[in-house]
């Protein structure tokens, strides 16, 4: 199976399966952005406050719900709300690895109830194909009002200097996501997947791609954080470009944010120009 790179998003969406994926190809052709705010902030009016403001710019909100030091039932509803205002999707980066049955607990109970309001979730494949087999049952169980509207990524490769998120860990990560497409949207990765082992895929295979570490104005920081641009990113198959502390610590957050839509708008455009 080729990449769908080089396809607009509107033409992705019309032709995508999983309804999740529809629809954040239509945010992002409606909104013209490709960028996910990784909002690493720790209070709620923090969170909120951020989502407010970027929330026009941005096709996705990535959360790290367990670092708000005072969450609660407040900060899911003010989240849900400004998601529904200014269209864009929530996305936990909660990066699931367990055995299959505590993940469906972290994932539908304790006290983020995780599955209650973001859309999107993510997980390692580090536990073996059962953690992805008992997300899948959560989020596409008959008793789950927001079935098609809860999907998830495999993390197949990471940023961070050193990771061992590589090679044989990754193909199993594609292997494994072509197994469940009715709940794996695509990956956590640093470039496109779908020409891995492509004799494999099915004719309608498209995977989504996040890519994290993405930063205008740094190239990494002191703990292994390796950087590179919008443009870097989206040339190399990123769908989406993550993007946080070069927004969120920018002393003018929204002018900033208006920079990666703008950066990661125009390398998407050239990317499907041709096509």
């Amino acid at each position: 199976m080729s990449s769908q790179t080089a396809l607009s998003y509107q033409e992705r969406a019309q032709r995508h399966q999983q309804p999740l994926v529809r629809r954040l190809f239509t945010i992002a052709s409606s909104k013209q952005t490709n960028v996910v705010l990784s909002a690493d902030v720790t209070t709620t009016k923090d969170l909120l406050d951020l989502a407010d403001s970027v929330g026009p710019y941005i096709a996705v909100l990535k959360t790290h719900i367990d670092i708000i030091s005072d969450f609660s039932h407040a900060t899911v509803t003010g989240l849900k709300a400004l998601s529904e205002k200014h269209n864009f999707l929530l996305f936990e980066d909660r990066k699931f690895v367990d055995i299959g049955s505590t993940v469906q607990k972290q994932y539908q109970e304790g006290i983020f109830r995780i599955s209650e309001w973001a859309h999107i979730v993510n997980a390692s494949i580090l536990a073996g194909e059962g953690i992805v087999e008992a997300l899948t049952q959560s989020m596409k169980a008959a008793s789950h009002e927001h079935a098609d509207e809860r999907a998830m990524l495999i993390l197949a490769e990471m940023t961070s200097k050193g990771s061992l998120a590589i090679g044989e860990y990754t193909k199993r990560s594609v292997d494994i996501a072509r197994s469940f497409p009715s709940a794996v949207i695509g990956f956590v990765a640093t470039r496109e997947l779908s020409s891995m082992d492509a004799q494999n895929a099915s004719p309608a295979e498209d995977f989504v791609i996040f890519t994290t570490g993405v930063n205008i104005a740094s190239k990494g920081d002191s703990l292994g954080q390796q950087y590179q641009t919008p443009a870097m990113a989206v040339q190399g198959g990123a769908d989406f470009i993550i993007a946080g502390r070069g927004i969120y610590a920018s002393s003018a957050p929204v002018k900033a944010v208006k920079q990666y839509q703008q950066e990661g708008w125009q390398a998407y455009s050239e990317r499907i120009k041709h096509n």
